[in-house]
């Protein structure tokens, strides 16, 4: 367990301290609900100095979206025990070094899953319909001048390929079987009680697929693990849909790939250099590109603010905590 109780002071040791960490972008929309219950220190908020001396006997963190938390992070919070996190990733956080020093963490769990779910069967089928193009093409005026629009292709039939079956991946399935589309899946390891067709390797997926919908964890080992092989497996009218996160795909592999027709299309809410994307994408008509904004919606912020509500009240009440990640 994560203790240095040389930092503690017997005005602190029973204090309903929080630390925020977040980007400054990312403001804090929570603070004044979060006030009510704790005292809140938010290190980029310097309207109250004297919070700043108890950094040292902080005993959890509420993290905002995927701002790092590294080791030299947690070398600031030596008390630190338990990080609350709201984000469905959790790429950001040095699981191995937080397992070291004994922090426990969570992620948003399923708060986000229906939101993610339906915005990546959003941007298939906008892909493949061709929705964004259509609507530009009226409002620009083009419909009396060009006449009939280009043929978009149908949903129903399609072979979706889902790389990460969890909470987000298994909705995608049952969401896309309705449409009439066969559905198989890779994932770190088979799902029991899954009907779904597995593949051990995400290669042999692609053969297999119209489709391919990442979903999966950005890790070492799925750093890039859609690149030029998998593309190439895919095939020219494949279709990549990535609600994941961004450096899941080869960004440079690929937009190569579909500058040279080699690949049908692509839908994207995620990148690797976020909010930069590629200024290669926007004049290409079979791509569909969207802010990170999956998940952007009030009820899954909602569920969010439930659950991590109920964490902190957890850890301060020394009972289970929910949507816990391993440290592995």
């Amino acid at each position: 367990m994560a203790s240095s109780n040389q930092y503690q002071s017997p005005e602190t040791t029973n204090l309903r301290l929080l630390l925020v960490h977040r980007y400054p972008r990312y403001g804090n929309p929570f603070l004044s609900k979060l006030q009510t219950r704790y005292r809140v220190f938010d290190p980029l908020d310097e309207s109250d100095p004297s919070l700043l001396p108890l950094s040292g006997s902080v005993r959890v963190m509420l993290c905002f979206g995927p701002t790092p938390v590294t080791s030299e992070t947690l070398d600031k919070y030596p008390n630190l025990e338990c990080i609350v996190g709201s984000s469905a990733g959790y790429n950001h956080f040095d699981l191995a070094e937080c397992r070291r020093r004994g922090i426990r963490v969570t992620g948003a769990g399923d708060s986000f899953s229906e939101d993610a779910a339906d915005f990546a069967v959003g941007l298939l089928i906008d892909v493949l319909r061709r929705v964004s193009v259509a609507d530009r093409f009226v409002r620009a005026g083009s419909w009396p001048v060009k006449g009939n629009f280009p043929l978009g292709s149908k949903v129903g039939g399609k072979r979706v390929g889902i790389v990460g079956l969890g909470s987000i991946g298994s909705r995608i399935g049952k969401r896309l079987e309705a449409f009439g589309c066969s559905i198989a899946y890779t994932s770190k390891r088979m799902k029991p009680n899954v009907s779904f067709p597995f593949h051990s390797n995400i290669h042999d997926l692609a053969i297999n697929s119209d489709v391919l919908i990442l979903c999966c964890a950005l890790t070492k080992e799925t750093h890039h693990i859609v690149g030029k092989e998998v593309l190439t497996a895919l095939g020219k009218e494949g279709i990549v849909i990535n609600v994941g996160r961004g450096a899941l795909i080869d960004e440079e592999e690929l937009v190569q790939f579909l500058k040279r027709g080699e690949i049908g299309g692509a839908g994207l809410d995620v990148y690797e250099n976020e909010p930069h994307v590629p200024k290669e994408l926007f004049g290409l008509d079979n791509v569909v590109l969207s802010p990170h904004a999956a998940v952007m919606t009030p009820e899954s912020f909602k569920a969010l603010e439930e659950l991590f509500t109920y964490n902190l009240e957890a850890f301060f009440s020394n009972k289970p905590l929910r949507a816990q990640i391993e440290c592995e």
